[in-house]
């Protein structure tokens, strides 16, 4: 791990998971500096990718930032691992690719920081946009929102959004486990569970095809829906 800790206090921790993702890296990096360069640290965290990925972070990293080099053990532990050394007030996930604007974040922060909210979800489906490349990714990201709201009792639009932007000291209580796509359920179930409330806020999004490098795939959505069920019914510690 690298990174160097100096007297900035940032608003925001952008945790950046990383995987063989060298095509884009370099621009979803400069679009997050240019967005959140003021406020903001970034974590960014190659899960043991075996392209020019490690190289690139480490160039384009500033003093401020951290970069985390571990073997691969899926986007959970990525996750996971940017957590763990977070300073900032909030926590947000950046994915590498380019399907959510950083431009969206700094509203984002403003309106959950005005509000003291303990989570804010960026929700696609509140902007009229194109919203699927493949249609059943579309229909299966659906009906996991509509899962998750009739077993928590919840009215969310977009439940599996990456952009799910949580104050630090909530987050920190979340006995989160999960090391591949699970611990995107899992963090809103435990929100859930813990009686967060989590607010919702328009964000762009451009999907991205499987040809593209899209990683998640229709066995992710079982495993999924087991979370959901699994966390709504076992007991968490205190």
């Amino acid at each position: 791990m690298s990174g160097s800790l100096h007297a900035f206090d940032p608003r925001l921790s952008i945790v950046m998971p990383v995987f063989n993702e060298e095509r884009t890296l370099e621009t979803i990096t400069r679009r997050v500096f240019a967005a959140c360069g003021d406020f903001a640290e970034v974590i960014f965290v190659d899960d043991g990718s075996t392209d020019r990925s490690s190289a690139i972070l480490r160039s384009l990293a500033r003093p401020r930032d951290t970069v985390i080099t571990k073997r691969n053990g899926g986007k959970g532990s990525a996750v996971r691992a940017g957590y763990r050394v977070a300073r900032g007030g909030y926590v947000i996930v950046q994915d590498a690719d380019l399907e959510y604007s950083p431009g969206e974040i700094p509203a984002m922060l403003a309106y959950a920081e005005e509000r003291g909210l303990g989570a804010l979800y960026g929700s696609r489906r509140r902007k009229k946009q194109k919203q699927f490349v493949h249609l059943a990714t579309f229909i299966g990201g659906t009906m996991l929102t509509c899962i998750f709201d009739v077993l928590y009792l919840r009215r969310l639009t977009d439940q599996p959004t990456c952009y799910k932007m949580v104050r630090l000291d909530v987050l920190r209580t979340l006995p989160l486990c999960e090391n591949d796509f699970r611990y995107d359920p899992e963090i809103t179930c435990l929100l859930a569970r813990r009686g967060v409330h989590i607010a919702e806020y328009p964000v762009s999004y451009t999907p991205r095809s499987f040809a593209e490098g899209k990683k998640i795939c229709w066995k992710d959505w079982f495993k999924w829906v087991w979370v959901f069920v699994k966390l709504r019914v076992m007991s968490l510690p205190s």
